[in-house]
């Protein structure tokens, strides 16, 4: 088979990074738009429409696992496009709901098809197109995070809400994600370079041995079941519920700051900075994965995390704002490194043979994390009227991570039992 100019695996990192961008834009990022629309126009409290944000985060987590397994067991390309058709059929139904309990089924309905088109089932996709530069490959396909925020958060506060209002809105999103993704989805994505008789990261036929045999070779690994009872899990597992406790400092730090007397752009610049920087540390963070062990790249983005949250502590009313711009870019630079060292984590931890599945129970306790955290400082701040001791909790879970990801062993195979007559 003559070799294409373009490997075509640069196709499908592109088609994940849209789908990636599209995905977050239209449902995970887009919802705090229409808090105050859907307040105005229903007559629902904050309370009662965050609930929905909860439902949508604990639907999308528990769904991440069932969602690997499909990968593992039917390819990304037979699971992705259904995800996307759901997603833009319940984003054109939230135009039309008029009740509270049709918000929170639709939002699950998105919840769970959100994880048929997430970073489980995307990244494995791309990990079987990239070997060699798979860290770099991750690290791409996580900038989409951050660009849905550069592009969606301008596109539906400054043009569609003020000119469509929040029903036509959400039929807009509903367009822009379908146009995006269902076609993406259906004509790009392939589950495996050996789909097109191609090898990973491009290489010649003379690089390795055959097609089968890359294949072969990517079929390796733990099953879930075998990767539940090694330490390894675990240690990643109660790594990843430590570190997502920083949702705590990310969705406190705009009220935080208004507390201490800044101004509420000065607050606000806060997000944009820590999403741009974010934004770039995860293309650093997949370049340096496939430099560096893993776990020494996740460390390196622990420290930065940790570093940002002890300077946020330390900010005080009457501190410059530069030390708040400082604390957003280090902060920033941390949460960048979560994506690509924990799938890289995961896949050389544990193969590829069931990376949907594992990976997918790695998210379930992300969610977990990132639902904890926001608790944990809303109550301290209720009771104490201070964000400063959730965000010392915070720091030390933060750290306490740092050792759990040192200890990881990836697991020895078990010996083949052969039976002799």
């Amino acid at each position: 088979m003559k070799k294409p100019r373009i490997f075509y695996g640069y196709w499908i990192l592109a088609a994940c990074f849209f789908i990636t961008a599209c995905g977050v834009g239209c449902s995970y990022l887009s919802f705090s738009f229409f808090v105050t629309p859907l307040q105005a126009a229903m007559g629902w409290s904050r309370g009662e429409i965050m609930a929905a944000f909860t439902i949508f985060l604990m639907c999308m987590g528990t769904s991440g696992t069932l969602a690997g397994r499909m990968v593992d067991r039917y390819g990304a390309r037979k699971v992705i496009p259904v995800g996307a058709f759901v997603i833009t059929i319940g984003l054109a139904v939230l135009s039309r709901m008029d009740s509270l309990w049709q918000y929170y089924i639709i939002y699950a309905v998105i919840g769970i098809s959100s994880a048929a088109i997430g970073i489980v089932t995307l990244s494995c996709v791309v990990s079987h197109w990239f070997s060699k530069r798979r860290g770099m490959a991750i690290g791409i396909m996580s900038m989409g995070v951050g660009a849905s925020g550069v592009i969606f958060a301008p596109l539906i506060a400054v043009i569609l809400l003020p000119n469509l209002g929040w029903s036509h809105t959400y039929l807009a999103l509903a367009a822009i994600f379908g146009a995006v993704a269902i076609p993406l989805s259906l004509f790009v994505i392939k589950n495996k370079p050996a789909d097109l008789g191609l090898f990973p990261d491009g290489m010649e036929a003379h690089d390795t041995v055959s097609i089968a045999a890359a294949s072969a070779a990517a079929a390796e690994g733990s099953s879930l079941k075998t990767a539940l009872a090694t330490p390894a899990f675990w240690l990643i597992a109660s790594s990843v519920i430590l570190t997502h406790a920083h949702a705590g400092i990310s969705q406190s730090v705009v009220p935080h700051l208004g507390d201490l007397g800044f101004p509420a752009g000065i607050a606000a610049s806060t997000i944009s900075i820590t999403s741009i920087t974010s934004t770039s540390s995860m293309f650093f963070f997949g370049w340096l994965c496939d430099r560096i062990p893993v776990k020494f790249a996740c460390v390196i983005g622990l420290g930065a995390m940790a570093l940002g949250i002890l300077i946020l502590i330390n900010v005080e009313p009457e501190s410059p704002v530069w030390m708040v711009w400082l604390y957003a870019v280090i902060f920033g630079f941390g949460m960048g490194s979560w994506m690509p060292t924990m799938s890289m984590l995961t896949s050389t931890s544990f193969g590829l043979a069931s990376y949907g599945a594992i990976f997918g129970m790695m998210t379930l306790f992300q969610n977990l994390g990132g639902a904890g955290g926001p608790l944990l400082a809303g109550y301290l701040f209720d009771v104490m009227n201070t964000y400063h001791w959730a965000f010392i909790i915070i720091l030390g879970l933060v750290l306490l991570a740092v050792p759990l990801v040192m200890l990881v062993r990836r697991p020895t195979p078990r010996p083949k039992t052969v039976l002799l007559k």
